[in-house]
């Protein structure tokens, strides 16, 4: 199985902690340059010093604020003019909790910046340097929602789903020039976004942390919340040039906890 992506240059989003750390770890592994994104520039260059890297590897770090558009589109197109990127992995942290209804159009404009269109404007900032090389990787890690919408999550569920849509629009669109479109639906996984989830529901419920948590594990049928490396292992692998056929879908990586097909 090919799995080499030596002199492949990747972005990964969300790159200071969790699943967008772990991705930017398996992705340098495989032998791709990495340069990771998120807000936190002292954050980000302990992640940078600790990545792995062979000879000829060169990882880098940008900090930006995805809800600043023209700034963000800025710093990728420098990026992507001193190195061209093959390789872009979205990933934000998700929007607060709460039901839909009593949301306020603030959030769901806000969520909608920081997903949706930091997504789409770093894929029109990378996109040229794809099509020269014909050959890209673009996968989003959003959630399982997108098929089974989570309770007390409408602000994130809404936009995950807009999201979802967007990218098998654009798997179609990009898929002649060699490039790929790809999400991933993490389940519960073990970051400080699910400590937030559970703050939250204990709020709202008056129950206990650990038995949501008890509640949460006995939903998954493999009985755990994974780690950020196993779901950094599944993007890894719709990065690599064994996934260059699998285009457009929705990848779950639950343990099993999604009921749908």
């Amino acid at each position: 199985m090919d799995l080499a992506l030596d002199g492949r240059h990747a972005l990964v989003c969300g790159g200071s902690d969790g699943i967008g750390r772990a991705a930017a770890h398996e992705l340098a592994l495989l032998g791709a340059d990495v340069t990771v994104l998120a807000r936190r520039a002292e954050a980000l260059q302990d992640v940078v010093a600790a990545l792995p890297r062979r000879d000829a590897q060169q990882h880098g770090w940008i900090a930006a604020d995805m809800a600043q558009t023209d700034a963000l589109r800025a710093q990728a197109q420098a990026l992507a003019a001193g190195k061209p990127v093959q390789i872009l992995v979205n990933n934000t942290g998700g929007p607060p909790g709460g039901p839909a209804h009593s949301a306020e159009v603030a959030a769901f404009l806000d969520a909608f910046h920081r997903h949706l269109v930091a997504n789409h404007t770093l894929v029109q900032a990378l996109l040229p340097g794809m099509r020269a090389a014909n050959w890209g990787r673009i996968v989003n890690v959003i959630s399982t929602s997108v098929k089974e919408p989570i309770p007390n999550l409408g602000v994130s569920n809404t936009i995950r789903g807009a999201v979802a849509s967007w990218a098998k629009t654009l798997a179609r669109e990009l898929a002649p020039f060699g490039i790929t479109v790809n999400n991933v639906l993490p389940g519960y996984t073990q970051t400080a976004r699910i400590a937030q989830i559970v703050a939250e529901r204990a709020r709202s419920s008056g129950q206990p942390e650990e038995a949501i948590l008890a509640g949460m594990r006995q939903a998954v049928p493999a009985g755990r919340f994974a780690q950020p490396a196993e779901i950094g292992g599944a993007i890894a692998f719709l990065c690599s040039p064994a996934a260059a056929y699998v285009n457009g879908i929705n990848l779950p990586v639950d343990g099993g906890r999604t009921l749908s097909l």
